[in-house]
């Protein structure tokens, strides 16, 4: 039989106490890696400890499945799939993010159903009431019977897909699909130049791009808190229920100190409108470790009344030239964006990003949940 655990907090992640950690990193490495074919998205159990959050802001509660007589500290490879739930605590508190994950070889013993009753089971809890979760798919399939479409009628995901069909039979809809996009470096400096010199000349002398690696500079904390807060629901998101949340500079602090913790190093462009001394978007590439090879394309934003003015492209070709003099031996570079964001995909087509898989984006309110969903850990 099946039981699931929580992975709790510890001091370090190399102390026996931190065996569950260690072996939910494993867990992911191998499902991760069957999904993708690449590292790109390994996790070490250092990084992860780093995440470990209960803050003022978001509470993230990780769970691993074991068979029932495991012990307190058992071998990684012990670990047979992992689940994960996030409860924001300031903003969107009737919302919680819920994940379930199952290592290949070990699928079809109910594990999966174990950890997904588990990660219901707190959501309640919690006082929940929308949950969304994400299923990832190495290619996007064509139209068809053998696909699912999403309803902003932008994207598909398999039919057949086990995590596909374990959703839909528990009353989960299917709203949005996300692109995921990959470019190869390095890119012809010539062009990256050309694209942001281009941008430049349109947005105009009233708009100056500046930069920095790592923490927010204190002098722009208040302008980036800003920014996020725009970007948390300023982009496409189809049906998801999920408010716009609240920024300030020392919630911008705990994020930085976060990605210290964790390793990340982060490059960020941003964009003042001059006459008026305020940032008006803001772009950020981050290498989460252990990745090499690969860096993440994070957010990219423009508020309203200062787009159309070719900002997003000088953003990002900026940052591209930043990261290619900082860090010569990435080789790939990975963004995800919503299928229906036909101008931010333009962007990333011009620049030589191509598909190279996407993600579900499915949604539960409670009450519409299968009898019998809910198992007690």
């Amino acid at each position: 039989m099946t039981t699931v655990r929580r992975v709790l907090p510890t001091a370090t992640a190399t102390e026996p106490a931190a065996a569950l950690l260690r072996g939910y990193v494993d867990a992911h490495n191998e499902i991760s890696l069957h999904t993708w074919g690449d590292d790109d998205y390994v996790r070490t159990p250092q990084e992860v400890h780093g995440a470990t959050r209960d803050d003022a802001y978001e509470k993230v509660v990780r769970l691993v499945a074991l068979d029932d007589d495991a012990p307190d500290e058992p071998e990684p490879d012990a670990v047979h799939g992992l689940g994960i739930v996030v409860l924001p605590m300031q903003d969107n508190t009737a919302w919680a993010y819920v994940g379930a994950e199952v290592r290949p070889g070990r699928r079809g013993r109910g594990v999966g159903t174990a950890l997904y009753g588990a990660a219901l089971e707190i959501a309640r809890a919690h006082g929940r009431t929308t949950l969304m979760a994400e299923t990832d798919h190495a290619a996007e399939p064509a139209p068809g019977a053998a696909s699912l479409a999403a309803p902003t009628g932008s994207g598909r995901v398999p039919a057949d897909d086990a995590g596909a069909r374990f959703l839909t039979a528990r009353g989960w809809q299917l709203e949005q699909v996300a692109r995921r996009s990959i470019v190869r470096l390095p890119l012809d400096a010539d062009e990256v130049e050309r694209a942001r010199a281009e941008s430049a000349a349109i947005a105009g002398p009233e708009y100056r791009t500046v930069g920095w690696e790592g923490p927010v500079p204190p002098r722009w904390r208040a302008g980036m808190a800003a920014l996020f807060t725009v970007m948390s629901d300023g982009v496409p998101l189809a049906g998801l229920e999920y408010e716009q949340e609240r920024w300030d500079d020392e919630r911008v602090r705990l994020r930085d100190d976060e990605h210290a913790r964790r390793g990340i190093v982060d490059w960020t462009t941003a964009v003042e409108h001059v006459p008026s001394g305020t940032l008006v978007g803001y772009t950020v590439l981050q290498a989460i470790p252990p990745a090499v090879h690969y860096v993440h394309q994070e957010d990219t934003l423009v508020v309203p009344g200062h787009r159309g003015r070719r900002l997003g492209m000088l953003l990002k070709a900026t940052n591209l030239q930043r990261l290619a003099a900082a860090r010569p031996q990435t080789r790939r570079v990975g963004t995800w964006n919503a299928e229906e964001n036909d101008h931010m995909l333009a962007i990333n087509i011009a620049l030589g990003f191509r598909p190279a898989g996407c993600s579900g984006e499915w949604q539960l309110r409670l009450g519409d949940a299968a009898p019998g969903d809910v198992a007690r850990p």
